[in-house]
């Protein structure tokens, strides 16, 4: 579960970063920052894989 967690979180940063680079002017951002963004939906699948994973085996 804290994968799930640091990749969700390190990819609403990456998320963040580029709204924040887009609202200073920055239209073309780098490739790497781009592919980071899709650590967030990694971590949430990873996260909702857990807790189901948890839960059945209650």
């Amino acid at each position: 579960m804290p994968l799930a967690a640091g990749l969700f979180s390190l990819g609403l940063l990456a998320t963040v970063t580029i709204f924040a680079l887009y609202a200073a002017g920055y239209s073309d951002t780098p490739l790497w920052l781009n592919l980071t963004c899709m650590l967030a939906p990694l971590g949430l699948f990873l996260g909702v894989l857990f807790a189901v994973s948890a839960a059945r085996r209650r």
